[in-house]
């Protein structure tokens, strides 16, 4: 009888390849695109990856202006970022992170719960995590690991799961309403997708720590992930806090086009900067730099 099975003989050609150097961060991926230009004659490959990093400086340097002006208005944001395991989620946060300043926009990804944690309302330990005014804060995961991990996983009961869709909604209203602004995206890919990811970090001793046993489950149980994600959709999408679906499988456009969307999500406005000269030094007669004793330098390895 015919079954799916993967040639893994087929696994490490050009399209598992190009999943390595995806996963990179984009800094080391500049130095990697020598590397990946000459294991590629597509020259419309290269041409896209050329733009693709001009695209990203340029979204990354409006990011800064948004940045700029929630910190002056004293805007608080709060951006949810969900999908399943290997989606790309991490990926799309890195990016709007990596040119901002973490004193004012930082990550929440909240481990699972503790005991003492289990017995609190289910918002509290996420209420912690809210910004400050002149803040932003990105989950890469959130309060919906109730409508998604936990239904799935049994890790709560139907009571809970039920009372989670009666009180997500009103929460987030709230939030709204004492000026919080949210925006809620659902990273989307494909089965083979994620399956080709999933053998890409098992085949890649970098990325293997990514996988555990929960990953793996959860690849088991893609068709009761896709319902959960469907109810959680239906149930959870109010006029104060929608969703967005950002289409996922081409890790790229997924980042480029969610950082284009959320920059038009708030309504940021540029400010003049200040011309910024740089100070002349100050030389005394008397000082004299004392030298570092050798035991304490560095070796010259490379």
């Amino acid at each position: 009888m015919a079954t799916h099975q993967i040639d893994y003989n087929d696994m490490f050609d050009a399209r598992l390849l190009q999943e390595f150097y995806d996963s990179y961060d984009e800094s080391f991926e500049l130095e990697l695109e020598d590397i990946a230009a000459a294991n590629s004659d597509d020259a419309e490959q290269k041409a896209w990856r050329r733009r693709y990093f001009s695209e990203l400086l340029h979204l990354q340097g409006e990011l800064v202006k948004l940045q700029n002006w929630v910190v002056r208005t004293g805007h608080r944001l709060v951006v949810i970022f969900e999908g399943r395991d290997a989606a790309g989620k991490g990926g799309v946060i890195k990016r709007i992170m990596q040119r901002l300043n973490p004193r004012y926009c930082r990550v929440a990804a909240l481990p699972a719960p503790n005991e003492r944690e289990r017995t609190q309302w289910y918002f509290q330990r996420y209420v912690a995590h809210l910004p400050a005014a002149g803040e932003i804060v990105l989950f890469d995961r959130s309060w919906y690991n109730r409508a998604g991990v936990e239904k799935v996983m049994g890790f709560c009961s139907d009571e809970e799961y039920q009372e989670f869709f009666r009180s997500a909604p009103e929460f987030e209203r709230q939030l709204v309403r004492s000026g919080i602004q949210i925006v809620k995206y659902w990273i989307s890919i494909t089965d083979e997708e994620q399956e080709t990811r999933f053998l890409s970090r098992i085949h890649d001793p970098l990325k293997q720590w990514k996988l555990s046993p929960m990953d793996l489950e959860s690849r088991r149980r893609w068709e009761d992930y896709t319902v959960a994600k469907e109810v959680m959709l239906e149930r959870t999408n109010i006029e104060e806090a929608r969703w967005w679906v950002v289409q996922g499988v081409d890790k790229r456009k997924a980042r480029l086009n969610c950082i284009a969307h959320l920059l038009k999500q708030v309504p940021y406005e540029a400010e003049e900067s200040d011309r910024i000269t740089l100070p002349s030094r100050i030389h005394r007669a008397d000082y004299a730099r004392h030298p570092v004793p050798e035991n304490m330098i560095v070796p010259d390895r490379y």
